[in-house]
């Protein structure tokens, strides 16, 4: 054994074990140890899914038909890569209802739910210079990661044997996970830079952070839309992005007084690389997700220019005078941000709606296409413009418009 094993050599070991960091199996073998099983029937069920017996059944969630797609072609080292999403509805039961709650909540602090709140909120309540930080590291990461997904094109967990909990990323592809990539990112890069501003027991601000990221790592297994690869793939990519951008990171502080010319830089770079985004041989929502997330940075970063450019707000505090206490929570400051918080969402969701719909009856007039076609918004010359307008529009009125109104309304 030992001879064979030494002929095989190290690539071959290799090999074998990312093939079994990424066997489905491994993903259900963990479901089925939080009390997570398909329905009797739904068709080979894996060890240990049994009876069925005294559990109480989840709301059932299947998998979207897959698109037609042309098949793709296996990579030399034998992992799995094919182009087609699986078409397989399925029900699952629960035997575990606080592994179902924990992971399914869990899940939802990778999502757009919890970016479009939690980075509003750190801007208008917390720390401006924090938020602009937090933004800018975070669309470097998501987009790398989003990119490579199309480019590797390696698919999820294959069901059966595991349960898919969610059905709207069912159509992309597996690798890197971008939940783990941004749950790895947001709360490494908010350690690193609050360690040195604010004053907090560094031990429990990195359990923080190394809690918050292993659930969403773990949620993503538990929904069955990773494998361990995909997981561990996407917090490795993300440890060497921070390792290699932590000496930028002055540099994107002092974004805001660039020239006058940078907005256009701040526009134009990451429309191009929204429009000429890696293409496939059938849709999936990546596209689409990618060009919210670098339209949503290209928004906050020229809120940022515009503000200091015209002086419409003191630009955010690169270095305190020494380092701060964090204030206690009183009633008043409570009931301050989440008025801060209420006006502001209800803005940007205003200013979301009215953009995307005009530019999109723009967009339908000019290619003569048909309003209310849903097909017509995947095209790249619809989908790409409507949605980098929309979420520059909403990343601008976050930075610029909303503090405006918060001053005009005495909540500064």
């Amino acid at each position: 054994m030992g001879a064979a094993a030494l002929a095989r050599g190290p690539g071959s070991t290799m090999a074998e074990l990312l093939r079994s960091l990424q066997d489905s199996q491994l993903v259900a073998r963990f479901q089925r140890r939080c009390g997570l099983f398909p329905a009797p029937d739904e068709g080979p069920r894996e060890n240990g899914a049994g009876s069925a017996e005294g559990a109480a059944r989840a709301p059932g969630l299947g998998q979207l038909p897959a698109a037609n797609c042309k098949g793709g072609v296996g990579p030399a080292n034998g992992l799995r890569r094919v182009a087609a999403p699986q078409a397989y509805v399925q029900k699952y039961i629960v035997k575990n209802y606080f592994y179902y709650y924990l992971f399914r909540f869990s899940a939802a602090l990778g999502q757009e739910v919890f970016y479009i709140t939690f980075l509003p909120f750190t801007h208008w309540n917390i720390d401006p210079f924090l938020s602009r930080r937090l933004i800018v590291i975070w669309v470097l990461v998501m987009y790398i990661g989003q990119v490579a997904k199309d480019i590797l094109k390696w698919p999820r967990p294959l069901s059966p044997p595991v349960v898919k909990l969610e059905k709207r990323v069912i159509d992309e592809y597996g690798m890197p996970s971008t939940h783990a990539m941004a749950a790895t990112v947001i709360s490494f890069t908010l350690l690193i830079s609050t360690m040195d501003r604010y004053q907090y027991p560094f031990a429990l601000g990195l359990l923080m952070a190394v809690v918050f990221s292993t659930l969403v790592c773990l949620s993503r297994l538990y929904t069955g839309m990773h494998t361990v690869l995909d997981v561990l793939g996407g917090i490795l990519v993300t440890a060497v992005l921070i390792v290699l951008t932590y000496p930028a990171w002055t540099l994107i502080d002092r974004l805001d007084s660039a020239s006058p010319l940078f907005p256009v830089c701040v526009i134009v770079v990451p429309f191009f690389l929204c429009y000429n985004y890696p293409a496939s041989d059938c849709y999936s929502p990546t596209r689409a997700d990618t060009t919210t997330i670098l339209a949503a940075g290209a928004g906050v970063t020229l809120g940022f220019w515009v503000n200091h450019f015209f002086q419409l707000a003191s630009a955010p505090t690169e270095s305190l005078p020494g380092v701060q206490n964090i204030p206690p929570l009183t009633t008043d400051m409570l009931v301050l941000g989440l008025t801060k918080f209420t006006v502001g969402i209800v803005l940007i969701l205003l200013v979301r709606q009215l953009v995307q719909n005009l530019s999109l009856q723009v967009l339908y007039s000019w290619f003569k296409v048909v309003p209310r076609n849903k097909e017509a918004r995947r095209r790249l010359e619809i989908e790409v413009p409507y949605k980098f307008v929309t979420y520059t529009s909403v990343g601008l009125c976050a930075t610029t418009f909303v503090p405006m109104l918060h001053r005009f309304l005495g909540l500064l």
